[in-house]
């Protein structure tokens, strides 16, 4: 099977065919360049997904990610941001190994099918001018016969006439043997030439035309098995990043099946309890029968049960459903975070301050770190005078002793923060129940007693007084002048304590959860309320730990709904 033999006589179709080739090879170029297109604006189009949905740095959303369901969405868009790098691959590699290839190998083909043609059509030109000449031979071989004939005539004409002279019919005679050389010339040229163009025409469709076809028909079949090459790459292109597709779909697949449902809610529990029990029940309050009572001295000298019931006929309670009364704003507004993060819960505020306890821990240790290298630079400096002054280092190590000392005093702060929540709060594997020294403070007096200056919320969080310095100056002159005086107030209901309080501070007293006292002073507004044990023991609790039953008939009384 040979174009050359077969389609011998169709050189202006080859020529369409091959051109439609090229045109083929090039549209297949122009595919793949597209393709790689796509994949590159995928790819971005994934790193861009990735990007948008990764936590924001120093966020709070960043904190929500310690969840295993959020790490592995972490995972995720990791892992999609290496799967788009795999489609970056796959447009490089394309361009390079298909692309570039083949741009370069159109040319070299377009060349080549130029060269090939401009062959065939020397071949064709050669062969039409021997035709051209064979016809004129031909042509000039007929006219000269004819010539030869028609004087051939003329002289038997002009020697049969007996008019005619000797001399003339010589002339005749003379001119028919010139006419018949002519003739004889004239085909011994064409015969000439004629076997020159049937050679030339052999040569040209057995030999010329079979090996340019040969070579335009291996051209065109190096054509089209270079664009099988070309899509078997294409395939093992893809095929390669396969396998390391199939890593991110296995790291997304693995992230899925890190989950753990139970280690997520143990989380939240972790960020979200507050140390505190659930309130206890509320009492039934009788208001069928009046209560008939004075205020004096005596009429709260039952004892505890007593007393309780006969205030809860007359009088309205103020039952607190929950720990946290917003009393003081001011600091929220203010958006100003205590010190001793006394704002928050106890499980949270126990959490907070270990953090910072680690913290301070780490930054002593690289102090020391750091001081034990100006150390021992000091003595290499000792030792070898040449390599540096001492005493050039004393200023830094006085420095770094001095940080050091600071961070321990800090340290030291925070841990008896720590000592002092960690004291109240129960043991991790008991229930937790609720902070019991809210307003209390182990901590030396230079720090503003933190804990007793605040409220609590009921969305779990404290609130600062404006000024807790002059407010526990206010209520240290206030303690010394009620204190000061020498009657007894008279009571002017009772209160049960919802939570234990230990009043460690002037002024204070401590009671127990459960415990019935009476009430002499309700609070003023500042979160305290002033209670009585017995003629010896009485003092200020903070107003959201008691449940206060004012008798309504005593001076000075407000009722509470």
């Amino acid at each position: 099977m040979s174009w050359g033999t077969e389609l011998w006589d169709q050189f202006d179709n080859l020529e369409k065919h091959t051109q439609w080739g090229i045109d083929t090879l090039e549209k297949c170029i122009k595919f793949v360049k597209e393709r790689t297109e796509i994949e590159l604006s995928y790819a971005k189009q994934l790193r861009n997904l990735s990007k948008k949905y990764q936590p924001k740095k120093n966020s709070k959303e960043e904190e929500e990610y310690k969840y295993t369901s959020c790490k592995a969405f972490i995972s995720t868009l990791n892992e999609m941001n290496d799967y788009a790098g795999q489609h970056e691959v796959i447009s490089e590699n394309m361009a390079s190994q298909i692309i570039v290839d083949l741009a370069r190998y159109v040319q070299e083909l377009k060349q080549e099918r130029k060269s090939n043609f401009h062959d065939g059509r020397k071949a064709q030109q050669h062969i039409e001018t021997c035709w051209k000449q064979l016809e004129s031979s031909k042509r000039r071989f007929e006219r000269d016969c004819k010539e030869a004939d028609r004087a051939q005539q003329y002289f038997e004409k002009m020697d049969a006439d007996i008019n005619v002279t000797k001399a003339d019919v010589e002339k005749a005679r003379q001119q028919a043997q010139i006419r018949h050389q002519m003739a004889e010339d004239s085909k011994a040229d064409y015969s000439s030439i004629l076997q020159k163009f049937n050679h030339e025409q052999h040569e040209y469709y057995h030999t010329h035309i079979p090996n340019i076809f040969q070579k335009i028909q291996e051209m065109e079949e190096r054509r089209i098995v270079r664009i099988g090459e070309s899509m078997k790459t294409y395939a093992e292109v893809d095929r390669q990043v396969i396998p390391i597709i199939g890593k991110c779909l296995d790291g997304i697949v693995k992230a899925a099946e890190s989950i753990d449902q139970k280690n997520d809610s143990q989380l939240v529990i972790e960020a979200y309890k507050s140390g505190f029990e659930p309130p206890g029940d509320i009492e039934f309050e009788d208001y069928t029968q009046p209560m008939k009572r004075t205020v004096s001295d005596n009429s709260l000298s039952n004892s505890r049960g007593e007393g309780k019931p006969d205030l809860k006929f007359g009088g309205k309670s103020k039952g607190k459903l929950w720990p946290f009364i917003k009393k003081n704003k001011l600091s929220l507004k203010l958006g100003a975070t205590p010190e001793d993060f006394s704002n928050l819960p106890p499980e949270q505020r126990r959490k907070k301050l270990q953090q910072k306890v680690d913290e301070l821990s780490k930054e002593i240790q690289k102090e020391m770190d750091q001081r034990d290298a100006i150390t021992k630079m000091k003595d290499v400096y000792l030792k070898n005078p040449q390599m540096g002054d001492p005493a050039s280092l004393d200023h830094k190590l006085a420095e770094v002793s001095q940080n050091i000392e600071k961070l321990r005093l800090e340290t030291q702060k925070f841990e008896a923060w720590l000592a002092e929540v960690e004291g109240r709060l129960p043991a991790r594997s008991e229930q937790a129940r609720r902070q019991s020294g809210l307003y209390d403070s182990q901590n030396p007096p230079t720090v503003n007693n933190c804990a007793q200056d605040r409220e609590s919320s009921p969305d779990g969080s404290y609130t600062e007084e404006q000024s807790q310095e002059s407010e526990v100056k206010v209520l240290a002159t206030d303690f010394d002048d009620e204190f000061d005086d020498e009657e007894p107030l008279p009571a002017i209901g009772t209160c049960k304590a919802l939570y234990t309080f230990e009043g460690q501070n002037e002024g204070t007293i401590s009671v127990v959860e459960g415990e019935t006292l009476y009430v002499i002073e309700e609070d003023k507004g500042d979160g305290w309320t002033r209670i009585r044990r017995n003629e010896d023991e009485e003092g200020y609790v903070p107003t959201s730990y008691v449940e206060v039953y004012l008798d309504k008939n005593a001076k000075g009384a407000k009722t509470y709904i």
